[in-house]
C-alpha cells in the first residue's frame, strides 16, 4: 500500500506519528475499543508504544503494539493487535518514507497474518484474497485520510 505526500521524509514521518489522531479515522471500524473513542498516539522511539488513550493518568489505554523500529524520516515498524487479538496474537506494520521529486512516497506493509488462525474473528469469516483485499481497503482508507490531512496542514 502506498501514498505520496508533498512533504519531505522527516515531515511525513512526523505527520504519520505526531498527528496520528488527526488523520486516523474514527468509529468502530478504525478505533480499538467498542463504544468509546480515545486519542491515538505513538510514544517515540524503539520500545515505545502505539496507543489509543482513554485516560492516560488512570492507565486506561489500549496498547495496539510496541514500536520495533523508529527511524525519523526513514522507517517505522510497530506491532499491531486489533481488539479481538489474544496476548500471543501479533502482526507488524512496516512503514517506509522515501524521498521523491514531489515529496515523500509512504509505503506501508502489514505482515504476519499467516500466524493468525484462519478462523480468528479478526478475519470476519474471510479467507485468502478476500481477507487480504479487506485489509488493503482498510489501510487504503487510512492512507487516504493521511494524504488529505497532509494537504490541509
Amino acid at each position: 500500500m502506498t501514498t505520496t505526500v508533498a512533504l519531505d521524509p522527516e515531515a511525513a514521518f512526523r505527520l504519520f506519528t505526531d498527528d496520528v489522531d488527526a488523520w486516523w479515522q474514527r468509529g468502530p471500524r478504525y478505533r480499538f475499543r467498542l463504544g468509546e473513542e480515545g486519542v491515538m498516539r505513538f510514544e517515540p522511539g524503539a520500545g515505545g508504544r502505539f496507543l489509543e488513550v482513554f485516560d492516560f493518568a488512570a492507565g486506561d489505554v489500549y496498547e495496539v503494539g510496541r514500536i520495533l523500529v523508529w527511524q525519523p524520516g526513514g522507517r517505522l515498524v510497530f506491532e499491531f493487535r486489533p481488539r479481538d487479538f489474544g496476548p500471543d496474537d501479533v502482526t507488524e506494520v512496516d512503514v517506509r518514507f522515501e524521498p521523491t521529486p514531489d515529496g515523500t512516497l509512504i509505503t506501508l506493509e502489514h505482515r504476519g497474518w499467516d500466524s493468525i488462525a484462519a478462523d480468528h474473528p479478526v478475519r470476519h469469516g474471510m479467507r485468502g484474497t478476500a481477507f487480504q483485499d479487506m485489509m488493503g481497503v482498510w489501510w487504503a482508507d487510512l492512507l487516504h485520510a493521511l494524504q488529505t490531512h497532509a494537504r490541509k496542514g
